[in-house]
């Protein structure tokens, strides 16, 4: 298989939330560029119109007038916040400080997965949260109201539930700190510190101290890495050719698929790299023809790259040796349970794995055709990641629901294929 060319993937999903959510609580006029417009966003951007904000149609060139950050209106319905645990997390923050209260609502998968560890902090600040069903699951209902500062620990290194108090002690203008166990991406403490805030950060550690104001800024959306991961690991998959993927988010904190991949054994290189709004943003360039071998992948490495770990196991399939991916439990609470749904589906089109509690096993046995039918649970990234398998040669890989790939990269198929020289 021969690669060749040059695939531009769409806006980073984790910045287009974010943009439009500091836009929203921003002092002014803000436009958002190059923003994803996916089903994900289009969550976010919904939630905000229903609490007062006139967010237009997305596009590519957006323009948000600002509430500031107590501005926002009581919602007359519910906050749908579809398969969008980014929406549900953050806006939830933000919701806690307001005086009034919310009900989210989402889909079947986001209804399965869990709450409560952004629940908890928010109440010890001093929101309540309540639920119509099972506790920590939606629908939720967050009674919002006047904040108290807060120092928290995590559990877990999760990137929503760090933003999720930061954006209420933002909103609410109060001191709040977030330690976590390792260091999780950090987008939303970069574009707040671009406009304006006070954001400290210190090795696991992030603290905004009280009364912040959030300035209005004009952003561009960089490439997501988490979409660039499919083409990176077609182009290292490929025996020959050279993909080239340009202006892509290198936030240091993201990129932890990259450097895998690398470790394995496939040559990349970035060019044009540059700092546009806070990130680190450059071409990353892939080449064909080169032998993977097994990596391992734990600790502080994984959460820069748990959205890409499925894929990371498809690619393993591919390579000599065994693949062994520990302490990624957090994989079990994403839009599927994604450690059972890629052992299953690895098995179900040749390849041999194992479950670990936090993780699997890959066993690679090198280039190879693979053949079967994959069941996704509707997931984004598993459909991805095992449509960049079956677009092996002589693979034959029937993906149950291609379409549940418009989340985060509508046009995916059509990317996939014209890559493929």
């Amino acid at each position: 298989m021969r690669v060749a060319g040059s695939v531009r993937v769409p806006g980073d999903k984790s910045i287009s939330h974010r943009a439009l959510l500091l836009a929203a609580l921003g002092d002014g006029r803000s436009r958002v560029t190059r923003i994803l417009d996916s089903a994900d966003v289009r969550s976010t951007a919904g939630v905000l119109r229903a609490m007062g904000v006139a967010v237009p149609a997305l596009g590519p060139d957006v323009v948000v007038e600002g509430r500031g950050v107590r501005g926002l209106t009581a919602p007359s319905s519910d906050l749908d916040c579809g398969n969008s645990g980014t929406t549900t997390r953050l806006t939830a923050g933000i919701v806690a400080a307001q005086p009034f209260a919310a009900r989210f609502v989402g889909d079947a998968s986001l209804s399965r997965r869990p709450m409560a560890r952004v629940a908890r902090p928010l109440e010890a600040m001093g929101a309540r949260v309540t639920y119509d069903g099972d506790a920590g699951r939606l629908p939720m209902t967050v009674h919002g109201g006047a904040l108290q500062d807060l120092d928290w620990t995590s559990e877990t290194s999760s990137a929503q539930v760090k933003s999720a108090i930061v954006l209420a002690g933002v909103a609410a203008g109060v001191e709040v700190t977030v330690r976590e166990p390792h260091r999780s991406r950090d987008h939303t403490e970069r574009m707040l510190a671009a406009r304006g805030v006070d954001v400290w950060v210190h090795d696991r550690a992030v603290h905004v101290p009280a009364g912040a104001r959030v300035a209005a800024l004009d952003t561009a959306v960089p490439g997501d890495p988490s979409s660039a991961a499919f083409f990176a690991a077609l182009g290292a998959l490929a025996s020959e050719g050279e993909l080239r993927l340009p202006d892509v988010c290198l936030n240091p904190t993201r990129t932890g698929f990259f450097f895998a991949l690398a470790r394995m054994g496939a040559r990349l290189t970035v060019d044009d790299e540059r700092q546009e709004g806070g990130e680190d943003v450059g071409t990353v360039v892939v080449e064909g023809g080169r032998a993977l071998r097994g990596t391992t992948v734990e600790g502080e490495e994984v959460p820069s790259m748990i959205d890409e770990l499925p894929l990371l196991a498809c690619v393993a399939a591919c390579a000599e040796g065994e693949t062994i991916v520990r302490g990624a439990s957090e994989l079990r609470v994403k839009e599927s349970d994604r450690i059972t749904a890629v052992v299953t589906a690895l098995r179900a089109v040749g390849a041999e794995a194992e479950e670990l509690p936090d993780g699997f096993v890959v066993y690679g046995r090198g280039p190879r055709a693979f053949a079967g039918n994959v069941v996704t649970h509707a997931d984004h990234r598993l459909a991805m990641a095992f449509g960049v398998l079956g677009a092996l040669p002589g693979s034959d890989v029937a993906v149950d629901d291609p379409a549940c790939v418009d989340v985060s990269f509508p046009g995916f198929w059509r990317a996939l294929a014209g890559a493929i020289a």
